[in-house]
């Protein structure tokens, strides 16, 4: 970094003292005027820092950000009616280890994605030809129908492989037209959002739209060079507020209604950034949308008999989707977004049950991979608890009957 012209540090030093006389209105305007000399004051405990201003706008918060159009309320453009009736789920209980949310001092415990991604991973039909002796020959009439059902179970299972490519041009022909955005929160480990946005940028046609909370460990310089290298798919907000999980201010239903506000497709997909696609995941989940779902996800959850704990579910409705990764109408979820969630842990559970129609997992296994989640495992342990257990109070009164 350069050194600190210094009449920036007179700024900078006057600026201390307009906040210690509460005189808010002269620290704004040295903050401004530091700017323009090309550098960015920040406050701590011991006083201040300042460091170079970077190439591109930098909004002080998330509320902030200019909105240039109110989008709230357009109707889809390309989308079919959803299914109006909010449908329970009915998925198979298989909670264990680490799989699905719960409660108590594990409020909302995360599944293990990478464990399920290698259990649910497509064999090779070719390994189930395998036999020894001379392929051509039988020995007795038990070998040779050995023989013929192992060759029935390949056909089958080359049949299964060719429906799945026709099908899945069938989906991407029926959402040609459907606009797609995917929302990234930006909060540090640049090498997760590169290989994420990576993936994006590779399997998939959707926008990328991404905030980036307070420039964490370089993550929003990493995001301003994907938007200079391809500003025809990934669009990146910067803001100097910090996320409220990490000592800041900016809250997770703050983020995510900001980035759904800033955007103007028809389906706007929640993502981790520890979460990477190794195929076109969105496809699937934009189809089971047009086919009349409000949302469709990665994976799925429903409430156990006792109202209190959730187990895993799906393939097929399930009563809530989980954050890795969720496509929803962009109006109901709006609609529907939680704003007090100040943690994302539980408050995808908050969403799913706001909105107003059916939600699916695909009967398809999708093409992710999540080896560690970052938003889980890298925050204090008492700040997690007590945020989870804050939004499931609130999961806990909309799954009450009324």
């Amino acid at each position: 970094m350069s050194e600190v012209p210094h009449h920036v540090i007179e700024l900078a030093e006057q600026r201390v003292k307009a906040r210690a006389e509460r005189d808010h209105a002269l620290a704004d305007e040295l903050r401004a005027r530091i700017e323009r000399e090309g550098w960015l004051v920040k406050d701590a405990p011991d006083g201040y820092t300042l460091s170079e201003k970077p190439p591109y706008t930098i909004w002080p918060t998330v509320r902030s950000i200019p909105i240039t159009a109110v989008t709230d309320a357009r109707p889809p453009r390309h989308l079919n009616p959803r299914a109006v009736a909010p449908t329970s789920g009915t998925g198979r209980d298989t909670t264990g280890g680490n799989a699905g949310p719960q409660t108590g001092t594990q409020t909302g415990a995360q599944a293990d994605p990478q464990a399920d991604a290698q259990a649910g991973a497509q064999e090779d039909p070719a390994a189930e030809l395998g036999f020894s002796g001379d392929p051509g020959s039988s020995g007795t009439p038990e070998d040779d129908m050995l023989h013929a059902q192992r060759i029935w179970d390949a056909s089958l299972a080359a049949n299964r492989l060719d429906d799945a490519g026709v099908n899945q041009e069938r989906q991407r022909a029926e959402t040609a037209d459907v606009t797609v955005s995917v929302g990234l929160i930006a909060d540090g480990r640049p090498d997760d959002v590169r290989a994420c946005v990576e993936a994006l940028l590779e399997h998939t046609d959707a926008a990328v739209l991404a905030l980036d909370l307070g420039n964490r460990d370089g993550v929003g310089d990493v995001l301003h060079e994907f938007a200079a290298r391809r500003p025809e798919r990934v669009t990146v907000w910067h803001v100097a507020e910090l996320p409220h999980w990490f000592g800041g201010s900016a809250g997770w239903g703050a983020c995510r209604t900001a980035l759904m506000r800033l955007d103007t497709s028809d389906v706007h997909v929640l993502m981790e950034t520890s979460t990477i696609l190794t195929g076109d995941a969105l496809t699937p989940l934009t189809a089971a949308i047009q086919h009349g779902a409000v949302a469709a996800g990665w994976k799925g959850a429903d409430p156990d008999a006792d109202g209190h704990t959730w187990h895993e579910a799906g393939p097929g409705r399930v009563r809530a989707l989980m954050g890795y990764l969720m496509a929803v109408r962009r109006a109901e979820a709006l609609a529907a977004m939680p704003q007090d969630a100040r943690y994302y842990r539980n408050a995808d559970l908050e969403l799913s049950l706001g909105l107003d129609g059916e939600l699916v997992v695909p009967q398809e296994t999708l093409p992710v991979h999540a080896p560690r989640h970052h938003g889980y495992h890298d925050v204090d342990q008492d700040y997690r608890e007590r945020e989870s257990r804050r939004t499931y109070d609130r999961v806990l009164r909309l799954l009450r009957p009324s």
